[in-house]
């Protein structure tokens, strides 16, 4: 089946979904279903908001979506959502990048439960390490972010969130399962709580022999051990304290070498009701971005850690919220090569008032920014929302953010060039969202100006990393969601442009049109479902010289309860063996994907 085809496919599948549901008939799954549908977010705003009332294009793909579609990889479930990109040097644990809004990967921010992780020394996140059974949600806010989060979130914000356990008697939760490739997998968790307090911990391990990732190069195996715990406590008055752990660790091959990897996370917080209006919290956190590599040149060590002091503060005044607090992070580098520099401080105030006029709302955000190796910067945001009826929501915005140079930019020897400037955007956002009781949809057209872009260039004989270059980038988005009729329905289609202004050229590893369709069904004890993944062609270079052809994928799973708390879940995906690839290495070859491959999973406890 052609590309093409897929995309008919796709704009008959948004037609169905954006049909008004308003007028169905209700009944008593009304209020959980449009809970769905219009889901409660947090990263947008800092502060819980519906999709509706958040003034921001958000995606959120919860636990019921992760536990359904049972991705190896997290990239699996966020590949062609609204506005996102993924490219990934093959599969099963090889370096991926993800792109939102064509914004490059460095300029993506990645959070687990507040706490920002990346690498200082490359500056996007080792996606490919996350296991996707820690996380029970996941939400993707697309535009910028700088206001609330500094550097980086100049496309948006992807926020994966851990289990915080519920009050009640213990749940444990086992599972076993193998497939394709010699894929196996193990998984194990406890969640709970009684008197204020709850608890979750989970641990799981995966391992495969992997797949080709060049033709003729061999199978590249990939495992990976995480562990992850979580305890809190509420006190009588309101306050509440708690810790949180997440570590991953374990080998990845690849062409010529392997690495062993260690992504992890910690983090203590404080949150205290000053008043009845006015809650205080204080976060303490640090993470760890780890990697040595071994290759037939050499073995190396980088090695990133990030220590962060947040906090925030939220009044509310009658319908209106405000939000301000202070942030110190330290990055400090330690590898086999010798940076110019090892560390730096960066001190933040920020500041945000969300105002609520009904029918009109205002979000309105300011924050200073002082970094030790880039001097100042200032960002801020503006969004207006107008209710036209109880149904449609229309909103606009504008918003600034920049890119922080990374280590490698900055101090790398012989390469880096600490006059560096930031990358700085605006970008400008027009949407219009429909909400009913048994359906969605939304349509974002936007434009992001990139100044001061980032890019490897010759200058006296000399090459390195300097700001030369700027970019614009344009998009719509158009996704749209219904439940009926024992269908759970999701799609969406994106248009992006990513154009470098000096070249005129399409950004590298960016397709410029995407297609994603989702539909789960129950069926008493069975549950069935499929996607439909979609993407043009790209460029594997900055010249477009390399020409990757574009893809279409189909994906199938089944779930089957065949006794009291056990069930099993069989997965396909890329049914037809389509074989793509989303980047090509410098020796132009393609980096493939695995092709078809299945897995069957069993599982005892609550899933």
């Amino acid at each position: 089946m052609t590309t093409s085809r897929y995309f008919r496919w796709g704009l008959a599948s948004l037609c169905l979904g954006a049909t008004p549901l308003a007028n169905a008939a209700p009944n008593d799954t009304d209020a959980d279903t449009e809970q769905q549908l219009d889901p409660m977010v947090v990263t947008a705003t800092l502060a819980p908001r519906t999709a509706s009332q958040s003034l921001s294009s958000v995606s959120v793909i919860d636990e019921a979506t992760l536990r359904r579609q049972d991705p190896t990889d997290i990239t699996d479930v966020l590949r062609a959502q609204p506005g996102v990109d993924v490219s990934s040097n093959g599969s099963f644990g090889k370096n991926s990048s993800v792109y939102l809004r064509g914004a490059g990967s460095e300029s993506t921010l990645m959070m687990i439960d507040g706490i920002r992780l990346r690498s200082a020394t490359v500056g996007g996140p080792a996606w490919q390490f996350l296991d996707p059974r820690m996380f029970e949600r996941v939400e993707v806010v697309r535009g910028p972010r700088s206001t609330l989060y500094g550097a980086d979130a100049v496309g948006g914000v992807v926020q994966l969130f851990t289990p915080e356990g519920e009050l009640g008697d213990p749940e444990p939760s086992v599972t076993l399962g193998g497939g394709s490739h010699g894929s196996r997998r193990v998984a194990a968790s406890l969640t709970g709580g009684a008197d204020g307090t709850r608890y979750a911990v989970s641990a799981s391990h995966f391992g495969t022999d992997g797949a080709e990732i060049t033709e003729g190069e061999g199978d590249k195996g990939y495992d990976n051990t995480t562990g992850f715990a979580r305890l809190s406590h509420t006190f009588d008055g309101g306050a509440e304290v708690g810790l949180l752990a997440l570590r991953a660790r374990g080998n990845t091959e690849f062409v010529g070498g392997d690495t062993n990897f260690v992504q992890q996370v910690a983090g203590v917080y404080g949150e205290l009701p000053v008043t009845d209006d006015w809650r205080s919290q204080l976060t303490l956190s640090e993470a760890r971005d780890e990697a040595e590599s071994h290759e037939s040149f050499g073995d190396s060590i980088f090695d990133t850690r990030t220590r962060t002091a947040r906090w925030e503060n939220t009044v509310a005044v009658g319908p209106h919220e405000w939000i301000a607090g202070a942030e110190a992070s330290r990055d400090e580098v330690s590898s086999t090569t010798a940076y110019d520099e090892d560390s730096r401080d960066n001190v933040a105030v920020f500041s945000q008032a969300l105002l609520d006029f009904s029918p009109l709302t205002v979000q309105a955000g300011l924050r200073y920014d002082d970094n030790d190796a880039f001097d100042e910067e200032v960002t801020g945001n503006l969004a207006l929302g107008y209710a036209l009826d109880d149904h449609h929501t229309l909103r606009a915005s504008y918003g600034t953010a920049f890119r922080a140079p990374t280590f490698n930019e900055l101090y790398y020897p012989g390469y880096g060039n600490p006059d560096l400037d930031p990358e700085t955007s605006e970008t400008v956002e027009l949407g219009l969202r429909g909400q009913f009781a048994r359906g969605f949809w939304d349509l974002a057209l936007y434009q992001t100006d990139i100044e001061d872009m980032i890019a490897n260039a010759v200058f006296d004989g000399v090459s390195a990393p300097y700001n030369v270059d700027e970019a614009r980038i344009r998009g719509v988005e158009l996704s749209t969601g219904a439940e009926v009729l024992d269908w759970s329905l999701r799609a969406a289609l994106t248009y992006t442009d990513p154009e470098d202004r000096e070249t005129g050229n399409q950004l590298a590893r960016q397709a410029t049109k995407s297609l994603r369709f989702d539909a789960d069904r129950e069926l008493g004890d069975w549950t069935l479902g499929g996607s439909v993944i979609a993407q043009d062609h790209r460029y594997s270079d900055a010249d477009n010289d390399q020409r990757l052809s574009g893809y279409g994928i189909v994906n199938l799973r089944a779930g089957w309860r065949f006794a009291p708390q056990w069930s099993a879940r069989l997965t396909l995906e890329n049914v037809f063996d389509r074989e793509y690839a989303t980047a090509r290495d410098y020796l132009g070859r393609d980096y493939i994907d695995a092709g078809r491959a299945a897995f069957l999973s069993v599982s005892f406890g609550a899933q």
